[in-house]
């Protein structure tokens, strides 16, 4: 139990010490503001307030955990040790910064309570995060700051015991659109048929006429590669499906489909399912809950997990309506245009209500890489995606935090614009794994 002396105990506070101790380094704290009880308590201690305590490792805080409301903030980021701080104090101190103050300002997501730019889907641009413009994006600051307060407390209390954290590898992947051809309906497949004619594309309508003759395997069912996968390197998936109905930004088989329902079951069997809420869905609550509906329907039990489909995410708004439908879990945190660590953490983390001042029952999980933001966003080369992916998941190892990768059933397709990039998926995951021979060759 390490007991932590502060001024006053405000919700920021308590909530930033459960993450970085409770949460990340797996020790419990409590918080005093007895500065006399704080003086003569005979176990380990660290001091976060602008007093002075003899012989007590010492964080001088920058003052974001005792405010109120959302603020402009002067963060100032500066090289520190092969990384980067925010929030310089005194180098006097424990460490030349307050990691506590960093770590809920990146956590809390607070610059996107600030006013900033949004992109065409109405979505956080990444241009305009802190981690872009200081080039850190690729560093999980929070759980590299909580290393370093783990051995700086270490040092002066060795008996204060900390926990070892596992690296884990947990590979999501979206379903937007579960096949190419089949289950689209006779209006969606004739209007397919139609501007392939117009677009002279006859090797689409070659490709369509022989799925839909039951002669080739739909491209997009890449499912039974998936499993083989699974089952090969032994790593924990989980699936996010579309069930909603069609829309421009909302293209998958119709949620009444026979043969998705089927897949939804199968997939069920030797993974996790959760909901991939639709565009649609984020302005009209009652469709995100009748497709939560739908999936709880399909899988017979209750949908706790979650990712937004296009990755629209709008805070707080986007989580409190998740939280009202009793999602637990959500796989959202993570940009569609760059790689790296948008909330500077690789860990779970509990969502902060900046707007009530509160800690929720939602816990967010960030991935780190997904696959459209390298072939559309950063327009990677196949060949060369793995020289991306391979420091993000060394950056992961060094901290035993969580990998996510987010995937497609259709990029692991070898279809056409994914040619390459289903190699790229076992590459990863090998690496990942840490099984990083494939067909007698080091990845």
């Amino acid at each position: 139990m390490l007991l932590i002396f502060a001024p006053e105990v405000t919700p920021r506070l308590k909530y930033t010490c459960d993450l970085i101790f409770r949460d990340t380094l797996g020790i419990d704290c409590e918080i005093t503001t007895d500065l006399e009880m704080f003086r003569g308590a005979g176990r380990a201690r660290l001091n976060y307030s602008e007093t002075t305590v003899d012989g007590v490792p010492h964080i001088f805080p920058a003052g974001l955990l005792f405010e109120r409301g959302i603020n402009d903030q002067e963060v100032g980021v500066f090289d520190w040790e092969g990384s980067k701080a925010i929030f310089g104090t005194h180098p006097e101190y424990l460490v030349p910064f307050d990691p506590l103050a960093g770590s809920f300002y990146l956590v809390s997501r607070y610059e996107e309570y600030l006013p900033h730019i949004r992109d065409t889907h109405d979505r956080f641009d990444a241009t305009e995060s802190l981690a872009h413009k200081q080039h850190f994006l690729h560093k999980p600051l929070v759980n590299i700051w909580a290393m370093k307060l783990r051995d700086e407390l270490t040092r002066h209390y060795p008996a204060l015991s900390f926990p070892a954290r596992k690296y884990r590898y947990i590979s999501t992947i979206d379903i937007d659109n579960a096949y190419a051809y089949l289950e689209k309906g006779f209006m969606r497949t004739a209007g397919a048929y139609a501007r392939s004619m117009v677009n002279l594309d006859f090797d689409d309508l070659a490709e369509r006429t022989r799925v839909l003759a039951g002669v080739q395997k739909d491209p997009f069912d890449t499912y039974a590669f998936q499993l083989e996968l699974q089952q090969r390197y032994h790593f924990r998936c989980i699936y996010f499906t579309l069930l909603a109905e069609y829309g421009e930004n909302d293209k998958n088989v119709p949620p009444d489909s026979r043969k998705l329902r089927s897949l939804i079951k199968s997939l069920a069997d030797y993974a996790e399912v959760g909901i991939h809420p639709s565009y649609g869905s984020n302005h009209s609550p009652d469709k995100l809950r009748k497709e939560v509906a739908t999936l709880s329907r399909i899988l017979k039990r209750d949908v706790t997990r979650s990712r937004q489909h296009f990755l629209v995410l709008k805070l707080p708004e986007t989580y409190r309506q998740l939280i009202d439908l009793d999602i637990t879990d959500d796989y959202t945190m993570g940009y569609a245009v760059n790689i790296g660590f948008r909330a500077g953490i690789c860990t779970p983390f509990y969502f902060y209500d900046l707007d009530m001042e509160r800690p929720t029952s939602l816990r967010i999980h960030p991935f780190a890489v997904m696959d459209a933001t390298l072939k559309y966003y950063m327009k990677i080369d196949p060949s060369k995606a793995m020289d991306y992916i391979r420091p993000l998941i060394d950056e992961v190892r060094k901290v035993n935090g969580d990998f996510i990768s987010l995937w497609h059933n259709e990029s692991m397709s070898e279809n056409r614009v994914w040619a390459g990039w289903r190699l790229v998926y076992e590459d990863m995951v090998a690496y990942a794994t840490g099984k990083h021979e494939r067909a007698g060759q080091v990845v």
